[in-house]
């Protein structure tokens, strides 16, 4: 994989009146650098409201709605690909879910991902504000390099990441609402495991700072498919470019040469029951 794909992490949020011409900005300053996909943080458009219990009808839209049509506005405008985001409100069911966008560089809405693992705890009420996806993550082309989404939580259930690595995903790129408290112990740490298991880069970037008394906090980084952090920054836009050959490496090397056995453990959880979230 001789190719190489250059990308942004937009540690911002875009909740605000100014938002196209704030997130137009943030785009600009990124193509700038060179890059060619900027990542944002989780439900980028829309303040924190899992803060509380209460769910707004304006925190949703319908499929194409006012956020999609920003964004895919930003994009178009600076020529740029953009994985954003927002609350989607299904137009037959009623039935919300926080859904990744990805867009390219021409602004048409190529992938969407719904979050799969959706937590419900103070300051992430998640769950009171939108349901749960019903759909695994795929792999997504139309970059230089194959990339995948997850959205959060949904990285610390390890079957997706490995599912977007057995898919041939070069970056997966996770945007995030966390506390700054879990980053070392458990956000760092999934992050390189998922990274070396699937001889992929991992890429997150978060929301940048406290909401409604959320201590939301923490760096962008990003993990080499080796497992080596080659990135954490709290600046605002940070450019790093990947780099195919170094995906290949890591797919000869161990563990991520071992094979995919699909067929056994798709066997084995057919007769596992789904369970809910323990509480």
């Amino acid at each position: 994989m001789t190719t190489s794909l250059t990308v942004a992490l937009i540690s911002d949020v875009f909740d605000t009146p100014d938002a196209q011409r704030r997130l137009t900005a943030r785009l600009e300053e990124a193509k700038s650098q060179g890059a060619e996909l900027a990542c944002l943080p989780e439900i980028p458009c829309n303040p924190w409201s899992p803060a509380t219990k209460t769910p707004s009808d304006d925190d949703a839209e319908a499929p194409d709605g006012p956020r999609h049509t920003m964004m895919s506005g930003a994009a178009r405008t600076v020529g740029i690909g953009l994985i954003g985001g927002a609350i989607v409100r299904d137009l037959d069911t009623g039935v919300r879910r926080n859904t990744a966008l990805i867009f390219d560089a021409q602004g048409e809405c190529i992938a969407r991902y719904a979050k799969l693992h959706v937590p419900e705890e103070p300051g992430f009420w998640e769950s009171s504000h939108y349901e749960p996806g019903v759909e695994a993550p795929k792999r997504i082309d139309g970059f230089a390099l194959p990339i995948g989404v997850q959205i959060c939580s949904d990285n610390n259930r390890p079957e997706g990441a490995h599912l977007l690595a057995a898919q041939g995903v070069g970056a997966m790129f996770v945007p995030r609402a966390t506390v700054e408290g879990l980053y070392e112990k458990v956000w760092k740490t999934v992050w390189r495991a998922n990274a070396i298991v699937g001889g992929m880069y991992v890429l997150s970037v978060n929301r940048p700072r406290p909401e409604q008394g959320v201590e939301i906090g923490g760096p962008s980084i990003v993990v080499a498919p080796d497992g080596e952090v080659i990135l954490e920054s709290r600046e605002p836009v940070v450019v790093l470019t990947l780099d195919g050959d170094a995906i290949d490496r890591a797919r000869l090397d161990y563990p991520a040469y071992l094979p995919v056995r699909s067929e056994i453990y798709a066997r084995a959880w057919s007769e596992i029951a789904p369970a809910p979230a323990r509480v």
